[in-house]
C-alpha cells in the first residue's frame, strides 16, 4: 500500500467539513458564472481577490482534506479547530496568488487587445511554460511532498505557540502552490473565470495527487500542454480568452 492510498484512506473520515467547503464553494461559483466576468468584477481587483479565493477553495480544497484531517487527527482533542485553521492557512496562501494572477489576467488582455495578432503567441508561451515546469524535479519536488506528506505533519508537531495550525497549513499550502501554479496558469488561456476549465483542472489536481500513478498524470499533462503551445497556432479555440475565440464573462476581456 503506497503512502498516498494510506493519507487517503485514513484522513477521509474526518474531511467531511472540508469538502463541505469546497462544495459551498463550487455552488457559489456556479450560482454567480454570469456575474463573474462583468465590467466591474474585471477593472475591481478586491473583487477579483474574493473571487480567485473562492475559486482556489473549490479547486484544490477536494484534494488536499485527506491531509487536513490527517493534520487534526495527530491529537485526541480540538480536532475540529485545527483543521479549521490549517484549512484557513493553506487557503491564504492561494488567495495571495491572486495578486500575480491578476496582474497576468490584466496584461494578457492589454496585449490581445491592442495587438490582437499577439494572442496565439501569448497562448503558446502560457501553455508552453505551463508544460515545461510540469516536467519539471521542482514539480516533482512539491508533488512528492503532497501526495506523502506525513513527513511534514511530523515537522508541523514542533510548531508552537497560538498561530502553529495556520503556519501549518500555510506551509502546506506553499508546497500545493509549487505543485499546481502550472495548472491554475492555463486559466490564463482558457479563461480565468471559465467554469469548465476550472472543473477539468480540479480533477487533474485530484488526479495527480490522489492516484496511484499521479505522477504520470502531471507529466501527461505536461507533454499535452507542450503539444497545445504548437497547435494553437491553428487551433486558437485551444486559447479562447488569449485568441478571442468566446467565452463571454468568464475572462477579463473587458478591461
Amino acid at each position: 500500500m503506497t503512502r498516498t492510498t494510506t493519507t487517503a484512506r485514513y484522513g477521509a473520515r474526518y474531511s467531511g467539513p472540508v469538502l463541505l467547503t469546497a462544495a459551498a464553494a463550487w455552488a457559489w461559483v456556479a450560482l454567480r458564472r454570469g456575474d463573474m466576468g462583468s465590467r466591474t468584477m474585471a477593472g475591481d481587483l478586491s473583487a477579483f481577490m474574493g473571487v480567485w479565493t473562492v475559486m482556489m477553495a473549490a479547486m484544490m480544497l477536494p484534494a488536499t482534506a485527506p491531509v487536513a484531517s490527517l493534520y487534526a487527527r495527530t491529537v485526541p482533542v480540538h480536532r475540529t479547530p485545527r483543521m479549521i485553521a490549517f484549512t484557513a492557512g493553506y487557503v491564504l496562501v492561494w488567495a495571495a496568488a491572486g495578486l500575480p494572477a491578476y496582474a497576468l489576467a490584466v496584461g494578457a488582455t492589454h496585449v490581445t487587445t491592442t495587438h490582437p495578432t499577439a494572442g496565439r503567441a501569448a497562448a503558446a508561451a502560457v501553455f508552453a511554460v505551463s508544460g515545461v515546469y510540469q516536467l519539471t524535479a521542482l514539480k516533482d519536488f512539491c508533488l512528492t511532498k503532497c501526495r506523502s506528506p506525513i513527513g511534514l505533519l511530523l515537522r508541523y508537531a514542533s510548531y508552537r505557540g497560538p498561530s502553529r495550525h495556520l503556519r501549518a497549513g500555510a506551509h502546506h499550502g506553499v508546497f500545493c502552490l509549487g505543485c499546481c501554479w502550472s495548472l491554475m496558469l492555463l486559466l490564463m488561456a482558457f479563461g480565468v473565470m471559465n467554469l469548465w476549465a476550472m472543473v477539468g483542472l480540479a480533477a487533474v489536481v485530484v488526479a495527480e495527487k490522489r492516484l496511484p500513478r499521479g505522477r504520470l498524470v502531471a507529466r501527461v499533462v505536461g507533454l499535452t500542454s507542450l503539444a497545445f503551445a504548437v497547435a494553437v497556432f491553428w487551433v486558437p479555440l485551444l486559447a479562447p480568452n488569449l485568441t478571442g475565440g468566446g467565452m463571454t464573462g468568464m475572462g477579463l476581456r473587458h478591461l
